[in-house]
């Protein structure tokens, strides 16, 4: 038995820890399109006219965004998965922005709905937007380069930032 430890270095060329590693950077386009299809049905069913029950939305989104943890834990591993909690103090104010702009093109506003149906699709948000700023590391070559990672953070955190922000003024 090898240690797990072992196995959480670097891959050569990207972030991707674990045994995950040798699949290589196409992990981000798998994650991506299957974490929107599941984000995409969550959405519909938690802002629907007639959306299933609380409970089931739970469990549907709720098992998923499980799986998807696991996942992120073995391939990026515990450091990494930590910026997902910064992504989620950046995405509170991103995210209700972006789902009042989204619902507004259905007549809806984030407001009309009571804060427990927004959960599976902020969580989905929350796993979607750290997922971008691994690419982005990976992408711009800065996971294992000090200065260059936080210049692409910082870069990340400030575009976040304008960009909710420019959202939130025009919803308003």
């Amino acid at each position: 038995m090898t240690d797990r430890r072992a196995s959480q270095e670097p891959v050569q060329g990207g972030g991707l820890r674990g045994d995950f590693g040798k699949t290589g950077k196409w992990i981000y386009a798998f994650f991506a399109v299957h974490m929107l299809a599941f984000g995409l049905s969550g959405f519909f069913m938690a802002y629907a006219d007639d959306r299933p029950d609380l409970t089931f939305l739970y469990l549907h989104g709720g098992f998923a965004c499980l799986v998807y943890l696991v996942f992120y834990l073995a391939l990026f591993g515990v450091d990494e998965v930590q910026w997902m909690f910064i992504n989620a103090g950046l995405g509170l104010f991103g995210i209700y922005a972006q789902i009042d702009l989204i619902l507004g093109a259905f007549g809806k506003r984030a407001s009309d709905f009571p804060p427990s149906v927004h959960v599976i699709p902020f969580l989905y948000y929350v796993l979607y937007t750290f997922l971008l700023h691994q690419a982005f590391l990976d992408f711009s070559g800065a996971r294992d380069k000090p200065h260059r990672r936080r210049i692409v953070d910082a870069v990340y955190v400030i575009g976040s930032l304008l960009v909710y922000g420019v959202i939130w003024l025009k919803t308003r």
